[in-house]
């Protein structure tokens, strides 16, 4: 993970987004339903249908980073909100990238590093 300058804020953008939405699609949601700036240094994460899928768009001061990341298995913990935001710390978003619900910090699916998991040619 690229670690993120002090004072970066981060926040769900809530309800569910079309991931086919690109840097110019997710930087018009900012604007316009958000009445943020994507060029303000704030990292915003938004979640497909399913909810395995979600991305991120994060300005760092010299251009705008767009990261995908799909789960192998389970969903992402999102927030029961329809629309607006909310904030994360950056543990919570950490848990969120890794698969675990970070309201209650509980794995939504089991770590590939955990030492408890069978391993698949030990089985």
């Amino acid at each position: 993970m690229i670690s993120l300058p002090s004072g970066t804020r981060i926040w769900i953008v809530a309800g569910v987004t079309d991931l086919r939405k690109g840097f110019d699609g997710l930087c018009a949601m900012v604007q316009h339903q958000l009445n943020e700036s994507p060029f303000c240094g704030d990292l915003y994460l938004f979640r497909g249908r399913r909810g395995d899928k979600i991305k991120v768009l994060w300005y760092s001061g010299d251009g705008l980073s767009l990261f995908y990341k799909r789960l192998s298995d389970g969903t992402f913990t999102w927030p029961q909100v329809k629309d607006g935001t909310v904030s994360l710390s950056g543990a919570q978003l950490s848990m969120l990238l890794e698969g675990i619900d970070w309201r209650s910090p509980k794995r939504s699916s089991p770590s590939p590093e955990d030492p408890d998991r069978m391993h698949p040619t030990l089985a």
